[in-house]
């Protein structure tokens, strides 16, 4: 594990799945980790209590991202946390929506939907975070790899995600001569508990791991992993990176691996 002691972390949707996988890895890693969660009080709460039974530190604050408000009330809970208001870790986690359907499914409120939660919430809570972010500090976005499949059911939320991985590209640039890295993981069919039903179907559980060239599922660990490297020291030299964290789905159209 890397030496994050002494560092700051800000994990958005923390409270559960990818999220909360991410803020537990950091934490024991030695971060103090700002878990930040949407409704539930009591999945970020067992987050917190889990980093803190384990050694670590944390605290939780509820801001509803998508929303006028979300971010302005994401950065005051912030400043009225107990770890003061600099940041050295920012991982932009939190997103949703649902798929949104083919282009002819697709009804205008579902799009500003995605839109306002999978692209201008982290848009703007980057703008927020900049002036706090510590110089040689890491940012890391949450996308996915389904801008690069083209699937027709996914249109709008591949569209959204695909935006966050060129704000990830530009930042990079932006924030280069602060020796802020900037980087972007890419995560395929993850079992959570939001996609739990699905993966509780046996057929649709095996087609999700024929998907992948290693033949499974991804879990939430095999992202916070990934997440906790960008975060570290080891990857210092590494920014404005896309890192499809998929297993290799979708590599092979000749066999659908």
């Amino acid at each position: 594990m890397s030496n994050l002691h002494g560092k700051t972390a800000l994990v958005t949707g923390s409270s559960r799945g990818i999220g909360r996988a991410v803020a537990m890895r950091l934490a024991a890693d030695g971060a103090s980790v700002i878990v930040h969660y949407g409704s539930n009080e009591q999945a970020a709460a067992k987050t917190v209590a889990d980093i803190e039974a384990a050694g670590g530190k944390a605290f939780a604050v509820r801001a509803a991202l998508g929303t006028p408000d979300g971010v302005d009330t994401l950065f005051a809970g912030l400043a009225a946390g107990p770890f003061g208001e600099r940041l050295d870790i920012l991982v932009n986690n939190a997103g949703g929506g649902g798929m949104g359907g083919s282009i002819a499914q697709v009804e205008p409120e579902e799009f500003d939907r995605l839109f306002a939660v999978n692209v201008a919430a982290p848009f703007f809570i980057l703008q927020h975070a900049l002036p706090l972010l510590n110089d040689g500090g890491r940012i890391v976005n949450i996308s996915s790899c389904a801008p690069r499949l083209a699937a027709p059911s996914q249109v709008a939320y591949a569209m959204s995600k695909g935006a966050i991985d060129v704000l990830g590209k530009t930042l990079a640039v932006e924030l280069g001569p602060r020796g802020i890295t900037v980087n972007t993981v890419a995560p395929g069919a993850t079992e959570t508990d939001s996609t739990a039903a699905m993966f509780a179907i046996p057929e649709a559980s095996a087609m999700m791991a024929s998907m992948t060239a290693l033949g499974r599922s991804g879990r939430p660990a095999d992202i916070a992993d990934v997440v906790a490297f960008l975060a570290s020291d080891d990857a210092r030299w590494i920014t404005a990176n896309i890192i499809d964290a998929s297993g290799g789905t979708f590599l092979s159209p000749a066999t659908g691996q």
